[in-house]
Parts: C-alpha cells; sequence; structure tokens
C-alpha cells in the first residue's frame, strides 16, 4: 500500500492511496469497483512489542480522557494490531485499487479487502461515548 505522500498525516482522511496487489491477484479486484466504499483489513506492523502489552489507554494519548482498556479503542495498542478502515473506492486498474480515507502507514500490508453495503451492515443506532467525539 503506498499513501500519497509518507510525510502525510495518516489521519487525514481526503488523502488518497494505492493499494497494489501482486499482478496475480488482479482478478480477485473484479467488481470491487462497483461498490462506493470498502473495508480495509491491515497488519498494524509498526507497533511494538511494548504497544502490544499494554491493556489500558487513554484515547489518542489524552491523560483528559478516560481510561478505557484497549479494545475498546481504536488506536495502535491492541495485542493483535489489525487495523480496519472503512474508505471510498476512486478507482481501479488491474491489480491497484485507489482509495480515500485510508488511516495506515505507507508500506503498510494489507490483509483483505471487503465490500461494504450490505444492508445487515448499516447501522443507524449506534452508540458511542461522549470522549470519543473530544478534541
Amino acid at each position: 500500500m503506498k499513501r500519497a505522500s509518507p510525510e502525510e498525516d495518516v489521519t487525514d482522511k481526503s488523502l488518497v492511496s494505492e493499494i497494489v496487489l501482486e499482478k496475480g491477484f488482479a482478478k480477485a479486484l473484479d467488481g470491487i469497483e462497483d461498490f462506493s466504499h470498502v473495508f480495509i483489513i491491515f497488519w498494524m506492523h509498526k507497533t511494538s512489542k511494548t504497544e502490544k502489552a499494554v491493556l489500558q489507554v487513554h484515547p489518542r494519548g489524552r491523560s483528559g480522557l478516560p481510561l478505557v482498556g484497549t479494545l475498546a479503542d481504536r488506536g495502535p495498542n491492541h495485542p493483535n494490531p489489525f487495523g480496519l478502515t472503512l474508505v471510498e473506492v476512486m478507482k481501479r486498474r488491474e491489480n491497484i485499487l485507489w482509495v480515500r480515507g485510508l488511516d495506515a502507514y505507507d508500506r503498510t500490508p494489507v490483509l483483505d479487502i471487503k465490500p461494504y453495503g450490505c444492508p445487515w451492515e448499516v447501522v443507524t443506532d449506534s452508540r458511542t461515548p461522549k470522549w470519543f467525539y473530544e478534541k
């Protein structure tokens, strides 16, 4: 996976990223451009052993936010640092998929791509803690 620029802020949801599959997997992308959005599952390869061992964090490293379990946070501190992001599909050419909104570093290993939009995946009455929206 390639970011628009390695110096870019990974939280900038306007960035467009290239996901380059091995050429032998190009046919696996057939039809993906018919979806407006896909989930990208990736491995947060820059997460250290020390970060993986952490069980509680202050979200976004801010002590003013409550201490929560790492599985209640979207940061990289997870025992198994899988990343999951819903992104917008921009275009596809052969084995390359361009997406907008991927919050991963340049050269992050992409493990899988799943289409979004199944009616049972759309949650209209979700609940999120208030601290999640604090900047």
